[in-house]
């Protein structure tokens, strides 16, 4: 990882996103919970402490009908972790994406949706809440897959551009989704991007992922 100083410095103006390290992504109770993904406190807040010039959490937020809870879809084909559904856009039929099923999580109003009590999250300038929109997963921080037209985008490309931001580092849960999602939209809006492994924890230890 790069060192974090002189943010004064045009070519080196890095911003730290903290991916979604919330309630139901963590043991014991959580009900998406991530294996170690609490372990991973220590790490994000120390990062927390250096100088980047934007700190960004988002946060899950679904409604209580999102299309990637199983449980709002009908028997045999609802099994959490396993069925696979394809999903169109609302607003292009012939545009459409795969996605997992998941039990149900981060609802809005539920402690679920809370980020960890571990972590410093008011040491963050901003929160970015996402999958607000019950029709379409949103994975990542930035937008939903949907391109044609786009469905929902969030504000964290504006902000991050706002501030110049030139190298972005992101961390949080799950490593193989959301971060992973994340991370490879931050690259896609000419961002450097990196993901810190040490404070991430996959969904699938072996890798299978989006």
């Amino acid at each position: 990882m790069a060192p974090l100083h002189n943010n004064d410095n045009e070519d080196f103006r890095p911003a730290l996103i903290v991916v979604d390290f919330q309630n139901d992504f963590c043991p014991p109770d959580g009900s998406l919970a991530v294996q170690g993904g609490r372990d991973i406190a220590s790490t994000v807040n120390a990062l927390l402490e250096l100088p980047f010039v934007i700190k960004i959490a988002t946060r899950d937020f679904h409604p209580q009908n999102h299309v990637s809870f199983a449980s709002n879809h009908q028997a045999p084909d609802n099994k959490p972790f396993e069925t696979v559904i394809t999903v169109a856009n609302p607003e292009n039929p012939d545009e459409t994406q795969t996605t997992r099923l998941w039990p149900d999580h981060c609802v809005q109003g539920t402690p679920g949706a809370d980020f960890v009590r571990e972590f410093q999250h008011f040491k963050c300038d901003c929160i970015i809440e996402k999958g607000q929109d019950a029709r379409v997963e949103m994975y990542s921080g930035f937008s939903t897959p949907f391109k044609d037209p786009p469905i929902v985008v969030s504000d964290l490309a504006r902000i991050l551009k706002r501030k110049a931001v030139t190298h972005v580092f992101t961390v949080g849960l799950a490593y193989d989704y959301c971060v992973k999602c994340t991370a490879i939209d931050a690259a896609k809006e000419g961002f450097t991007t990196y993901v810190v492994k040490d404070a991430s924890r996959p969904v699938h230890t072996e890798a299978k992922a989006v």
